[in-house]
């Protein structure tokens, strides 16, 4: 892309190859069908939707089924700002623009919404064809490097790339940088300073959809790490409780349960330094049905092995109360009961950043309009993880990159028209 324009179409930089990148980039060629719209789409890496890919690696979860109701609540604290760009464009609004693609999708027994192959790799392609067939130039290997300079107004782009640094031009810019997971597929979250350094409100960055730390022993980490633990409920006290399954690992615990409530112990680790939860390892039974099985005479059997016969608590599950219950507590059936039901967990850190699924923090809502543009620098619009967002696996993610993204490209369109 040469610095500046030799004819009179409008350029629009979008920086950024993820779902909400392409999807400003998307609205913003329909629209250049009938105006004089070029649409330039920079990203670091040598291919766009590296980590969209990755995610669809073992089923693409497109979105969810549930209520809009019920999905909205997914969004937590920054349910009131997401609201209105999924109001705009939903779940059945996603499922029907995948269609669209020519991609087939399904409901599965959980909600989780899919295409019928699995797949994102199929729906990537179609989607890249569209947009090249409808004029959008793509730039990769190109890693932005920030402004012109202080005083620009936020049009004029450095780029570094495999030739050097070379400055670009654009009537409007779209940031759709991602958050900062998974750096090696481009969200490394070095857009930080650069937006901080112009003033613009930016929540620290921090994991989300992670793991956290224990301190198990040597000898429960070595024969348990890897081992699932399920049905059980986790409940963060005073705040949220979710049945589900979630994974052991060599330093502390991870999966989909401890996924959907990441948030909630994330803040009590920040608030306190750890965050005690607390495990019920038999969900389906009542304390006093629990309670009466135990107490049941073992004769000579070993109180393992009347767990295992009585109350089907075996393998990681018998291992984790030997883990975290005292001899002694062990050896009283009502005691034991009630560990069962209430074991105590401490964890002490949440898993590296780069290690998460995604990550909470990034430009406030606060610092853009309903559009998304930047409040201190006009056609200047976000979008995506780079906001300050977080919502748990099982679509709400995608949906809402997709929806912020669709939401930026409109709003460039309407801040165009709006200046003649």
């Amino acid at each position: 892309m040469t610095t500046q324009s030799k004819n009179k179409h409008q350029t629009i930089a979008i920086i950024g190859g993820g779902p909400a990148g392409l999807m400003a980039a998307e609205i913003l060629s329909q629209n250049g069908k009938n105006d004089p719209i070029q649409i330039d789409l920079f990203d670091a890496m040598p291919s766009v939707g590296r980590k969209f890919l990755l995610a669809g690696k073992g089923g693409m979860n497109i979105t969810h089924a549930e209520t809009m109701e019920t999905f909205l609540t997914r969004y937590g604290t920054r349910q009131t700002q997401i609201a209105p760009l999924l109001n705009a464009f939903g779940p059945e609004d996603l499922r029907a623009w995948v269609h669209g693609l020519g991609i087939h999708t399904f409901v599965g027994s959980s909600g989780r919404v899919f295409p019928t192959d699995m797949k994102a790799a199929p729906l990537l392609r179609a989607w890249l064809h569209r947009l090249k067939t409808n004029g959008v130039r793509f730039h990769m290997r190109q890693r932005w490097l920030g402004w012109g300079n202080e005083s620009d107004d936020g049009k004029t782009l450095r780029f570094a790339h495999t030739d050097g640094e070379q400055l670009v031009k654009a009537d409007a810019v779209v940031l759709a940088l991602g958050g900062g997971s998974w750096a090696r597929l481009g969200s490394d979250g070095a857009w930080v300073p650069l937006l901080t350094a112009r003033k613009i409100d930016v929540a620290p960055l921090q994991a989300a959809n992670c793991g956290f730390d224990t301190q198990w022993s040597e000898h429960f980490s070595s024969r348990y790490a890897g081992h699932p633990l399920s049905p059980v409920t986790v409940t963060v006290p005073d705040s949220h409780s979710k049945k589900g399954q979630f994974v052991i690992t060599e330093n502390g615990v991870e999966g989909s349960l401890i996924y959907a409530l990441s948030s909630h112990i994330r803040d009590r680790i920040s608030a306190h330094g750890h965050a005690t939860v607390l495990l019920d390892l038999a969900p389906d039974w009542t304390l006093e049905r629990l309670s009466q099985e135990i107490a049941r005479p073992r004769g000579a059997r070993s109180m393992a092995s009347h767990l295992q016969s009585r109350v089907n608590i075996t393998g990681v599950k018998a291992g984790l109360l030997r883990e975290l219950v005292s001899k002694e507590d062990f050896a009283v059936p009502t005691i034991l009961a009630t560990r069962i039901k209430a074991l105590e967990l401490n964890l002490t850190a949440p898993r590296p950043i780069d290690e998460a699924i995604s990550s909470a923090g990034g430009v406030r809502f606060e610092a853009l309009n309903q559009d998304l543009m930047l409040q201190t620098m006009p056609g200047v619009f976000c979008a995506g993880e780079m906001l300050d967002w977080e919502a748990p696996t099982g679509g709400y993610l995608l949906s809402a990159c997709f929806a912020s993204g669709r939401v930026a490209g409109l709003g460039v369109l309407n801040w165009l028209r709006e200046r003649g």
